[in-house]
């Protein structure tokens, strides 16, 4: 058993040594940075967390941060949970081409996805003309620069994300427990919420996380459609570190996006576990 115990930390510790160097060792650089008092970093103190936890306009720089998370995985599970019991009903030649379909924008750079949204939604983009040509608006949506915009943007962009464990998870989902929900009188809306959704729970949180850790993270889509007028956490270290070279409250606001992200994972983590149990308690 000793042996057997020494191959197995033996078998990991690479990946553990890894682990602490490409990861956990910059975050200990990064809390240990944001404790300096001063941009040059001579003096150590408090004054970053305090300029940081006492101005209200941080705070909601980062509830704006959190909140575009949580509108980003709404909206893609009202688009993608359909899509998924679409995907379970289909024939294996359908399911293989949905799959691809929604595979295939991970094969495109988030750059690339981005400007096409920039094209989409701008004043003379398909958006517009659509609107303009069915008679709803007078003039052009403004959708650009604002959050709308940069949900309707992320939640195509974050989509295979939430799909890809989704569909993993529908596809094991045994369809005599269904069969044996109808015989029992259940309505195809009662079999839905009490049978299939709870099922599909660790699946869709699963996908949930994910959404919600890129989006809230995305600096290039939040730069490139939400602009200079919505200001998210990303974009705020983003300028602190390359434009007014303040290192120390950089990485403030970087501890408290990584804080406030993880603390909300949580609770979607533990959401998902709950459904869980109740679907297999």
């Amino acid at each position: 058993m000793r042996s057997r115990r020494l191959t197995t930390w033996g078998l990991a510790a690479p990946l553990g040594l890894a682990y602490a160097g490409f990861f956990v060792a910059p975050l200990l650089m990064l809390f240990a940075v944001s404790f300096y008092a001063d941009e040059r970093m001579t003096r150590w103190g408090l004054d970053q967390w305090q300029r940081f936890l006492l101005d209200s306009f941080h705070w909601k720089v980062v509830a704006d941060t959190l909140l575009l998370g949580l509108k980003s995985v709404a909206a893609t599970t009202l688009l993608g949970f359909p899509l998924a019991l679409l995907y379970r009903g289909a024939s294996p030649r359908w399911q293989r081409a949905l799959l691809f379909v929604a595979v295939m924008p991970l094969l495109t750079s988030v750059v690339v996805r981005t400007f096409a949204w920039i094209v989409i939604l701008g004043r003379e983009g398909v958006v517009n003309q659509l609107v303009l040509g069915l008679g709803l608006a007078a003039e052009p949506l403004r959708l650009l620069q604002t959050e709308l915009g940069l949900v309707i943007a992320l939640t195509q962009i974050e989509m295979p994300l939430l799909l890809l464990p989704l569909l993993s998870v529908m596809a094991r989902i045994d369809p005599r427990l269904l069969d044996a929900s109808a015989s029992l009188g259940a309505s195809p809306w009662r079999t839905l919420f009490r049978v299939t959704l709870p099922l599909a729970a660790p699946g869709l949180a699963a996908g949930c996380l994910l959404v919600f850790a890129s989006s809230t993270t995305a600096f290039i889509s939040q730069s490139v459609i939400g602009g200079g007028r919505l200001v998210y956490l990303p974009a705020m270290i983003w300028q602190q570190a390359m434009v007014v070279a303040n290192w120390p409250f950089a990485a403030t606001a970087a501890i408290a996006l990584l804080v406030s992200v993880s603390a909300v994972i949580a609770v979607i983590a533990y959401a998902g576990r709950v459904a869980a149990g109740h679907a297999h308690g």
